[in-house]
């Protein structure tokens, strides 16, 4: 079987065409994401990650999903519940710690359970930005308060109600979204807060979370460390601040390479996060001629990346017994407002 491409992509539709089913077989990226717009009904998504998953010979690609709750969640009703915020979740917690734990964690093992039926086995989860006053919504509240310590507790707790569901939990959007003033979808933002103030503040939660598997890079520029180039493409953030003062050494993934926060072609943004130092190019939109530019720039897992890559693999599917209504019930009496 071909070497894994260190790329991850997504698709068009709900079905596979006959041309992505080609290029996939051909440049075996190393996983898959999937969004709204492939997601119909319960068996034609099963029947999609299957074909997906067959494209790569049949192994047990990591497939992403953004199911976070709230107005993040890519499955929704009937397929699945709709779940509530992170910030209400973190309501809960700021009246009764435990309670917002327990909260935090019932909520990802649900997630685990909609999506292990499904076969999506890699969640975008847990938020771990920290946002400041004035700050762009697009974090708002997918964050669980604006406190470190709240973020990083729940947080931990939202990983560990996936872990137990055998679903990987992908903390985003290290090293720290939370003070970005413009949405990163659009445009880029900037962040000229001090070093002093961002290792107290927005690095806190990743660096509680560092021995996870995986993680999400912001497309943010930090002026205090580098202020030529996003995270994602940051060789000096990458290696001091996320390797190094985080400590984080799992699989570190490009937010999506199609994202305006990122200047010049998509082959030189997929270049440029390649040489920045994140092991995986993200993909998101499906749009071929932009998945072979990226493919062109990507080469074959290889090095630490390939260790990283692999210990996500081994991982991937060990879920504990639990009893889903016993859960659901927990839950839906915690009240938490969707």
């Amino acid at each position: 079987m071909s070497e894994s491409k260190a790329m991850i992509l997504g698709v068009a539709g709900p079905a596979l065409t006959p041309n992505e089913k080609a290029f996939f077989e051909a440049e075996q990226p190393w996983g898959f994401i999937v969004f709204a717009r492939n997601l119909v009904e319960r068996q034609q998504i099963t029947d999609l990650v299957a074909s997906l998953r067959e494209t790569v010979g049949g192994r047990n690609a990591p497939v992403l999903i953004d199911q976070e709750g709230g107005r993040v969640q890519r499955i929704r009703e009937p397929i699945a519940p709709r779940y509530p915020s992170a910030a209400a979740l973190g309501d809960i917690y700021r009246q009764d710690r435990e309670r917002g734990l327990r909260a935090a964690w019932l909520m990802s093992r649900l997630h685990a359970f909609d999506l292990q039926k499904l076969g999506i086995n890699v969640d975008c989860l847990p938020v771990l930005d920290v946002p400041v006053e004035g700050a762009s919504n697009v974090i708002g509240d997918r964050a669980y308060g604006t406190d470190p310590e709240t973020v990083a507790a729940m947080g931990a707790a939202a990983a560990q109600g996936l872990l137990s569901g055998g679903v990987l939990p992908v903390m985003k959007h290290v090293p720290g979204h939370g003070r970005g003033m413009a949405d990163s979808h659009h445009e880029l933002p900037v962040v000229t807060a001090s070093l002093e103030d961002l290792e107290a503040h927005d690095f806190v939660p990743f660096r509680r979370m560092a021995d996870a598997l995986m993680a999400m890079s912001a497309h943010i520029v930090f002026t205090a460390i580098d202020p030529e180039r996003p995270a994602t493409t940051s060789p000096k953030v990458i290696q001091e601040i996320i390797r190094g003062s985080i400590g984080f050494n799992g699989l570190l993934m490009s937010d999506d390479v199609s994202m305006n926060a990122l200047k010049g072609t998509i082959g030189e943004r997929a270049r440029a996060i390649v040489t920045g130092g994140c092991d995986v190019v993200l993909h998101c939109n499906g749009v071929m001629e932009e998945m072979r530019a990226v493919a062109a720039e990507v080469g074959p897992l290889a090095g630490a990346s390939l260790e990283r890559a692999r210990a996500v693999e081994a991982a991937l599917e060990r879920s504990e017994p639990a009893d889903e209504a016993v859960i659901r019930a927990e839950f839906d009496e915690m009240g938490a407002a969707a």
